[in-house]
């Protein structure tokens, strides 16, 4: 199973240029394990209202036509995963990807990230 950090999930989305060759192989073999936290949502909605990210449409339906598209479930946000990011190493400051870590974490995953602060979490396999 496969976790899509926020940037990969836009970037599969819009631009496929911008992931990584190893990205684009793993998630062409695990097409149908592909994944995103609930949390992305809010990220990808916050990016777009400060015009850090411009989107064709409204962040929902930008998300509900990639997730379709791509066939990508969702993870919510449990009251585990909350406290589970929490309750992380020090490494990442922000609280987005601390949820993204805790879900990878608590469910198996793998993450696919280019963030290069999250690999330096245990227990967290990262593909970039």
């Amino acid at each position: 199973m496969l976790l899509l950090d926020t940037h990969t999930f836009v970037w599969l989305a819009s631009d496929l240029s911008e992931l990584s060759g190893k990205a684009r192989k793993v998630i062409a073999e695990e097409r149908d394990s592909l994944f995103i936290s609930g949390i992305t949502g809010l990220e990808i909605g916050l990016a777009a209202k400060r015009k850090r990210l411009v989107l064709p449409v409204d962040p929902d339906a930008f998300v509900q036509k990639a997730m379709l598209q791509h066939g990508i479930r969702q993870i919510a946000v449990s009251a585990e995963i909350g406290c589970q990011a929490a309750l992380l190493p020090d490494i990442h400051n922000d609280p987005f990807d601390r949820i993204i870590i805790a879900t990878a974490v608590r469910h198996g995953m793998q993450l696919i990230s280019k963030d290069r602060t999250i690999p330096q979490y245990p227990d967290l396999e990262v593909i970039w």
